[in-house]
């Protein structure tokens, strides 16, 4: 990381983030979210500004596999990790399980919150922690959906992890 002096005293600094696969040099001032990084600066727009203070979750992100609110975290400070956004988690034109199964549960309405929830159902599931419907309610509770697809949400979830999730 290199610090310029930039007009009016501000400060930028080049940042490397792997996003997706891929290293992207950024110069960015030190105050950057991941959120207006990914969005602004690589148009990775499937990331979504919510609230923008932490509450809804449609800017969760996977970081190092875990669910981050990205509008919280400093994009500078993910340097070295690897980002997944819900652009990256399809391969080719096959979709992930968790991708497939919200299709298949109409798991979406307006669609806004849906790249959040997809993300966070991921880590969720990596996390290895639900065991019953009800726990998938409970770790999921960090994403709002305001049209109220909770539980097309929860049977797309129990879906990717192979039905295993019980009352």
């Amino acid at each position: 990381m290199s610090t310029k002096e930039g007009g009016g005293g501000s400060q930028t600094r080049l940042v490397t983030l792997h996003v997706n696969g891929a290293d992207h040099p950024l110069t960015l001032a030190p105050w950057t979210t991941l959120l207006d990084a990914l969005r602004e600066r690589l148009q990775l727009t499937g990331t979504k500004k919510g609230c923008d203070h932490g509450q809804c979750g449609a800017c969760t992100v996977l970081v190092n596999d875990v669910r981050i609110n990205s509008c919280l975290a400093l994009a500078m400070m993910q340097e070295g990790k690897s980002i997944t956004t819900v652009e990256g988690l399809s391969a080719g034109k096959d979709l992930h399980p968790l991708q497939q199964a919200f299709i298949d549960h109409d798991a979406f309405q307006c669609g806004y919150c849906t790249p959040g929830q997809i993300c966070s159902g991921i880590g969720l599931m990596k996390e290895g922690r639900a065991r019953t419907r009800d726990d998938i309610r409970e770790l999921m509770s960090g994403n709002l959906c305001r049209c109220g697809a909770y539980p097309n949400i929860v049977a797309a979830i129990e879906q990717a992890m192979g039905g295993s999730a019980g009352p």
